[in-house]
C-alpha cells in the first residue's frame, strides 16, 4: 500500500470515529492502571490474568477496527487508480501484514 505521491497517506479516521477509538484507548489504559493495582496489592493469579485476557482483547479490537478502516477507506482514498482486484489484493496484504500482531 504504497501512498499516491499526490496525496498524503489517509488519517485513522474521521474526527467522529477517531474520538471514540481514542475513548476505547482511554478506557483500556484504565484497565492497564487497574492491572497495576491488582498486582501491586496482590490479588491472585487467575483474577490478573483475566484481566490481562481482557485488555489485550480490547486492545486486538481496536487494531482489527483500524484495519477495516484501512481496508475500507485508506485503499480506495489513497489508490484511486487501482483496479478493483488491485484494492482487493492490497486489502489482503494489510490484513495479513497486521492480523497476526492482533491474536
Amino acid at each position: 500500500m504504497s501512498p499516491n505521491p499526490a496525496q498524503a497517506p489517509a488519517p485513522v479516521a474521521g474526527e467522529a470515529e477517531r474520538k471514540r477509538i481514542v475513548n476505547r484507548l482511554r478506557r483500556l489504559e484504565g484497565q492497564i492502571r487497574g492491572l497495576q493495582s491488582m498486582i501491586e496489592s496482590g490479588q491472585e493469579c487467575d483474577a490478573v490474568l483475566t484481566q490481562i485476557m481482557a485488555a489485550k482483547s480490547a486492545l486486538n479490537q481496536v487494531g482489527m477496527h483500524i484495519i477495516g478502516h484501512s481496508m475500507k477507506e485508506c485503499l480506495v482514498a489513497n489508490e484511486p487508480d487501482l483496479s478493483r482486484d488491485e484494492i482487493i489484493d492490497q486489502a489482503i496484504a494489510v490484513f495479513l501484514k497486521y492480523s497476526s500482531c492482533v491474536k
